[in-house]
């Protein structure tokens, strides 16, 4: 690092948002890739070149779309085991590496094998980011800002979401096998992204803390805070850091103890790691990934739209998700972290009971079947008002500090671990 002029110059509020933005990419790319096989799963040369047509390939289908979270839990556990010797970057880097390879064996797949072997690839390298993003941002930014921010960067994984829906519908109309390999393909912009921003953005200055890299740590708080190296609140931000490192090393709590119940000192230890790993499985079991890789087919056979105006409401949806989820931003504050998850978890409720009952007797009334899209919409709304970003952040805050690395871990692999039983269950 040039010790003169590190990271181009850039210092305080213009290098936090160049963190920022790899961390967005991350995100978004996530999204991307959660709304991009919802497009590919109704597109008949897909289906065609994969042998996946007719109703006896469902179950086949079914598993082709949910192997990609298999691969991302293995990637969760793979940063939980390699991300601490390798660092913020580098894992980063490492997961973008295996999205690169998991992207170019799905966009040139002419067999059901090799597309099994692109998402579990490029499964396992969104699980090693979605991993270490977010932990990455918390660790080089501002106190004020760090809930903020999380909350936003999951808005924004809506906005990948948001546009791959509105590509796969602009492609629906050229047909062919452009119509899938191209919005799978398109990942590729993203992941560029991320390779020009990350390498020369700087490391976790709690990391470099960790591993005795003292001198890299002060520069790095000194960039962010925009201060001289020796000024007092420089000073303070290290000592806190290196307080709490050496806090989580004398009160750390194995895996045998936490089993075993021992050394919770009277905090609950077990029951807050479950809390927040239970609020993982919940965001998954309300049947969001359902709706994120399903809902085209699910206008299609359950409501009666066709292909077209199917996928065009999707990405409508998906629109309005995204602007939902970003107002999250200004509640999260002032609503909490259980108020927003009681009022978005209702919403939901009140969504699927009505789509159930209108549904019910759509065959028989059409008229029914169209007026539960609206409730389509409102499930997603309240679905990103409280559900979507909340259960990312609660398990770094209601841990103690020696546990919060194992509970996000653990939360995390939660919920890559609950999400292919979501989607296997369906179409």
């Amino acid at each position: 690092m040039n010790a003169s002029k590190p990271f181009f110059g850039l210092t305080g509020a213009w290098l936090s948002f160049w963190i920022t933005v790899a961390c967005s990419l991350d995100m978004m790319l996530f999204g991307y890739d959660q709304g991009v096989f919802s497009g590919v799963v109704v597109t008949q040369d897909f289906l065609e070149v994969h042998d996946l047509v007719g109703p006896t390939k469902t179950t086949t289908l079914s598993t082709v779309t949910a192997i990609y979270d298999v691969g991302c839990f293995l990637g969760a556990i793979l940063a939980f085991t390699l991300g601490e010797r390798l660092g913020r970057k580098k894992s980063i880097l490492l997961g973008t590496t295996l999205m690169t390879i998991g992207t170019v064996l799905q966009a040139s797949s002419y067999s059901l094998p090799q597309m099994f072997v692109g998402r579990i690839v490029l499964g396992m390298g969104n699980g090693v980011n979605t991993a270490t993003a977010p932990v990455w941002q918390t660790e080089t930014a501002q106190v004020k800002w760090r809930g903020k921010l999380v909350i936003l960067e999951l808005g924004l994984n809506v906005g990948g979401y948001c546009v791959v829906n509105w590509v796969n519908y602009g492609l629906s109309f050229h047909g062919g096998s452009l119509a899938w390999r191209l919005p799978i393909a398109l990942q590729l912009f993203f992941i560029a992204g991320l390779f020009s921003t990350v390498p020369w953005l700087p490391e976790s200055p709690r990391w470099l803390l960790a591993h005795d890299r003292d001198e890299e740590a002060i520069q790095i708080l000194s960039c962010i805070e925009a201060k001289p190296v020796h000024d007092p609140y420089i000073e303070t931000q290290h000592d806190e850091i290196r307080f709490s490192i050496q806090y989580e090393r004398d009160n750390a709590v194995s895996w045998g103890d936490l089993l075993r119940r021992n050394k919770s000192d009277g905090t609950k230890t077990l029951r807050r790691l479950l809390l927040g790993a239970g609020t993982q499985a919940i965001q998954q079991f309300q049947g969001i990934n359902i709706m994120s890789y399903y809902l085209p087919l699910v206008l299609i056979n359950s409501v009666g739209l066709s292909n077209t105006k199917a996928r065009l409401l999707t990405a409508c949806n998906a629109t309005s998700y995204f602007v939902f989820s970003c107002i999250t931003v200004t509640m999260v504050e002032r609503f909490g972290r259980r108020g927003l998850m009681l009022l978005s978890g209702f919403g939901q409720f009140l969504s699927f009971l009505i789509i159930t009952i209108l549904l019910r007797f759509a065959a028989e009334n059409p008229v029914l079947g169209t007026a539960s899209v609206a409730f389509f919409f409102l499930y997603h709304v309240a679905f990103g008002a409280g559900m979507l970003g909340v259960p990312w952040l609660y398990p770094t805050e209601i841990n103690s500090l020696p546990m919060r690395t194992k509970g996000a871990a653990v939360a995390t692999a939660t919920n890559w671990y609950v999400s292919p039983e979501d989607e296997g269950s369906v179409p």
